[in-house]
């Protein structure tokens, strides 16, 4: 499989060279030449298969050779060593809790995977030390740096917008030292993905650094979150109706892996990106315009993303033609004060606790089931409600469980340098 950049048709790369570089020379993101298309044998045995099987069946076109099987059925191995329950919520509605790993995000599925490539690369001995650089808006931080803790020749730099994650979310990335240090921007998350973007550009630190990035843009990070969609599948294949996937969206990465999941064959009829405030998309799907525009902070934190970069990858997948990705794609926004009320609503009537992006993706869902209500609805709910402790506690009244693997790390001292500029950014990485 050669890959291709969205700017520039006539660069090609490898996989390997895709993932090591992150982004290609000419700023854009890469994309495979061709989509994988499962043959039905595939999904008649789905039911019988395990999840690694399924993994390794839906990702092995991308990788091709460069990781041999033997070597990507281990990584796929670490990086799913925990469960992916589709949980019933109420009536036709139900929930895929993506929060069961160490981080307890959805994040941890791409950031084991990369980190595992990205080991396996380093290992054969063809690229020297790589400075992995990442922004994250939440739990992408926490979800890298735990991925990548202690791999060897990797050395990880993440930048986080001062005052707007939640505490825990600080906490683990700020937490860990060894090869992890955490800058701290005075700013948005905006501006430390534009940090990222025009570091990955100056040839003064590409003269220094081998740089690679963690964020969803990086195809390690982006094509194994296609696994969340398959293994639902695979829990949902009898329940006789047509399903839709509500996923809150922020930068878009993890969507847009759910829709190359159908392009290869999976049954999914319809999608719904489900935005906070922070609402691009949904103008675009309703105007036909995309601007982007500076983030607004949201208790829905990690998709406070003003222009999301993955957008572009969900354009190529439908041709860019506008009427047809609309025919596969709806988009609605909501508010912290909706955001909160069904939270607050969902546990009245069910026990089941959301955070506030399941909570907006639960809006979405319930939004599009009104008009479509032969449709069986998936909601993502992506990080534990655990991490959003205030929020979540201030809308039920009640004290949310912290799982066993946070004990502890609230005591934990958090270490981050403070920055405010990008030559802040240039001077430590030069350092």
């Amino acid at each position: 499989m050669k890959y291709f950049s969205l700017n520039d048709r006539t660069h090609n790369s490898s996989f390997e060279n895709a993932v090591v570089r992150g982004i290609a020379p000419d700023k854009g993101l890469y994309f495979p030449e061709e989509i994988v298309k499962l043959p039905q044998s595939f999904f008649k045995e789905l039911q019988n298969s395990d999840k690694f099987q399924i993994a390794f069946e839906a990702i092995k076109g991308y990788v091709g050779s460069e990781i041999p099987d033997a070597d990507l059925k281990k990584i796929i191995e670490t990086t799913l060593d925990f469960d992916f329950p589709v949980v019933p919520v109420k009536g036709n509605i139900g929930s895929l809790e993506l929060f069961h790993g160490p981080t307890l995000a959805f994040k941890d599925v791409g950031a084991r995977f990369m980190a595992g490539s990205l080991g396996y690369f380093i290992k054969k001995g063809n690229i020297g030390k790589v400075t992995v650089l990442v922004a994250t808006s939440g739990d992408t931080g926490g979800a890298v740096a735990n991925g990548f803790l202690g791999v060897d020749g990797i050395e990880v730099v993440i930048l986080y917008p001062k005052g707007k994650v939640s505490e825990i979310q600080e906490k683990q990335l700020t937490t860990l030292g060894q090869n992890i240090t955490a800058l701290e921007v005075e700013g948005a998350f905006d501006d430390c993905q534009s940090m990222v973007k025009r570091a990955f550009l100056d040839d003064e630190i590409k003269k220094k650094r081998q740089l690679t990035s963690a964020n969803s843009i990086n195809l390690a990070r982006w094509l194994p979150q296609m696994f969340y969609y398959f293994l639902a599948y695979k829990q949902l294949a009898n329940k006789g109706q047509k399903l839709v996937f509500s996923v809150p969206s922020g930068n878009f990465g993890n969507i847009c892996a759910g829709m190359l999941a159908r392009e290869m064959g999976l049954p999914i009829d319809h999608f719904i990106a489900s935005n906070n405030v922070n609402d691009v998309v949904t103008q675009y799907l309703e105007t036909e315009n995309y601007e982007p525009k500076p983030s607004i902070h949201t208790i829905s934190n990690a998709m406070d993303v003003g222009d999301p970069s993955n957008f572009v990858r969900i354009l190529e997948l439908f041709d860019n033609e506008f009427h047809t990705l609309k025919n596969h794609l709806s988009s609605y926004s909501f508010g912290d004060d909706e955001t909160r009320k069904a939270i607050k609503d969902v546990y009245t009537e069910t026990d089941y606790i959301m955070d506030p992006h399941g909570a907006v993706g639960y809006l979405g869902l319930q939004k599009f089931l009104k008009d479509h209500p032969d449709y069986y609805g998936t909601f993502l709910e992506t990080a534990h409600p655990v991490k959003f402790l205030e929020t979540v506690e201030g809308v039920i009244k009640e004290k949310v469980e912290i799982p066993e693997s946070l004990e502890g790390i609230m005591d934990k001292q958090k270490k981050s340098l403070q920055i405010s500029s990008y030559e802040d950014l240039k001077g430590y990485l030069l350092s």
